[in-house]
């Protein structure tokens, strides 16, 4: 079984930056794709993107520029950054594990381990 905890969220003003953690636990990471999901109030549950378990990463079009996605299969650790920040920005946002897919894993239902989400607010 493998575990996701999240750490990294907080409040910050637009322009500024975040890097987002998803620690894994109770199997090594580098078995595993890592996707990044938000989920802004009231809306479902977004594609920001993913890593491969080789670090090789993919993007939605909204996160192609200000987002980055990377990987320390050493530290079993995914991480996301997100630069110049917008209010729209704000969400919960949630790292997401799979190992096997058909295709890309573009939706919340293509992972099975999660993370407990992490709350990301931006201020104008």
């Amino acid at each position: 079984q493998l575990q996701l905890v999240q750490s990294g969220g907080g409040l910050v003003q637009a322009g500024g930056s975040l890097k987002l953690s998803c620690v894994a636990a109770g199997r090594t990471l580098r078995s595993y794709a890592m996707g990044w999901f938000r989920q802004a109030p009231g809306k479902g549950r977004d594609f920001v993107g993913l890593s491969w378990s080789g670090g090789e990463t993919i993007y939605s079009d909204s996160a192609k520029g200000r987002f980055t996605i990377s990987r320390d299969n050493a530290e079993n650790t995914g991480y996301l950054q997100i630069n110049v920040l917008k209010p729209e920005d704000t969400a919960v946002y949630y790292c997401a594990a799979g190992s096997s897919f058909r295709g890309t894993p573009l939706l919340p239902g293509d992972y099975v381990y999660w993370g407990q989400g992490t709350q990301v607010t931006v201020s104008s």
